[in-house]
């Protein structure tokens, strides 16, 4: 295996539980990683999430110009330069977001699977993403590891998404989550982004997620070519 040159690490199940703040070793750690190599971290979350997650629990020191912050699954990038810069973003228009939205609630009606109980809105609009989370944005840590470990759930709602909205690309990630995007604007778009941006070989770039598998939000960045590491 040549030397790797960049480390992309997905978020929620990868550096964190689902939506929780990254702990104290993992702040070390990828702080200690900074120090030598380049990193990346690809999530289906919005940049609030990497700032709640990440980013304000990084040690003081943390080299971050080494840092690249791909929110919305790749559909957006961040880099730190006196200060962190968005370099682009690939947004819905209203329509688009509207038909996603109509989908997203037929598709759960249809599939038999709509939660009972919910904490917080189910839908939200990240711009670049829409975002599906089961149980609802707050939903408790416990309650979203019961819900559908196996991903039996959301590979139904999945179904009857792709036969909706085949236009757009539909992928499962976190513990609750659905992600669509612009079609062939995922985590692979990203990948391809990171490489165009940095200089740096897909080759030269180790991928580490949890949802690495046909469907799973992680598998694009794994079709980029990247040595895939799956994580539990």
């Amino acid at each position: 295996m040549n030397r790797k040159k960049l480390i992309v690490f997905d978020l929620d199940g990868t550096l964190a539980e689902s939506k929780a703040a990254i702990d104290k070793e993992m702040a070390e750690r990828l702080a200690a990683l900074l120090s030598v190599e380049r990193v990346a971290v690809i999530s289906g979350g919005d940049w609030p999430q990497f700032e709640k997650q990440v980013l304000g629990h990084l040690p003081k020191e943390a080299k971050l110009k080494n840092l690249s912050i791909l929110p919305t699954c790749g559909t957006k990038y961040y880099e730190y330069k006196r200060g962190w810069k968005q370099l682009y973003a690939e947004n819905f228009t209203d329509e688009q977001k509207q038909k996603i939205i109509d989908s997203l609630n037929q598709s759960v009606d249809e599939s038999g699977y709509k939660a009972k109980k919910t904490w917080g809105e189910a839908i939200e609009d990240r711009g670049s993403q829409i975002t599906y989370s089961a149980l609802g944005q707050s939903a408790p840590l416990d309650e979203k590891k019961k819900y559908d470990p196996d991903f039996k759930k959301r590979k139904k709602i999945k179904a009857y998404l792709d036969k909706l909205i085949p236009e757009f690309d539909v992928n499962l990630g976190g513990a609750t989550s659905i992600d669509v995007t612009k079609k062939g604007i995922d985590k692979e778009y990203g990948m391809h982004k990171l490489h165009q941006v940095l200089g740096i070989k897909i080759s030269e770039m180790i991928f580490i997620g949890d949802a690495i598998f046909p469907g799973g939000n992680d598998y694009p960045a794994k079709q980029s070519g990247a040595f895939s590491v799956c994580t539990k």
